[in-house]
């Protein structure tokens, strides 16, 4: 939500309630984006609704030019963002680590947890406030080589961005706040 400048997607406190990926256009500075905000990560392949989100959330990896990584600070790295971070070092893209929820102290521990992950040095946000985002543009620029626009058939096109956690971690309140 506050990539796209409203409220597009779902936000709850109810982990889950995101059951697929929503596309948007958004800006952050000057960098036009198309958004993939995806469905909380499970760990799971068979044939629940919950392997299903996983493989929607497998395929915005696979389409995205640069991927969000959101930890939620205030609960710090779990067992699946573990399993995730190996997933999205397979990947062969770039990964930007947010911890999210992280105003004022109450994300401090797992903003440094999120070392751990191994996926670079994490930036403390709060998609929900509008705390951090000078870092995260910092950051694609810095994954797109200066964020000029994306080459494709036909011309230059915004920069496809994947944002990946697991439920709960604040993906809808980034994207539509």
């Amino acid at each position: 939500n506050r990539l796209v400048g409203k409220k597009l997607a779902i936000v709850d406190d109810t982990p889950g309630v995101t059951r697929d990926r929503r596309e948007a256009s958004g800006r952050l500075g000057d960098l036009d984006l198309a958004l993939i905000d995806t469905a909380g990560f499970e760990d799971l392949t068979d044939a629940s609704l919950e392997a299903r989100m996983r493989a929607q959330t497998e395929m915005a990896i696979a389409e995205a030019d640069v991927i969000v990584f959101l930890i939620d600070a205030r609960v710090g790295v779990t067992p699946v963002d573990k399993t995730f971070a190996d997933l999205l070092r397979r990947a062969g893209k770039p990964v930007i680590l947010a911890a999210n929820k992280a105003e004022g102290r109450a994300g401090e521990t797992g903003v440094h947890e999120a070392y751990r992950l191994g996926l670079g040095e994490p930036i403390p946000l709060s998609a929900e406030h509008g705390e951090g985002m000078s870092d995260v543009y910092a950051a694609l620029l810095a994954a797109t080589k200066g964020g000029e626009s994306i080459e494709a058939e036909g011309g230059a096109r915004p920069m496809h961005l994947a944002i990946i956690g697991r439920p709960n971690a604040g993906k809808s309140t980034l994207v539509n706040a």
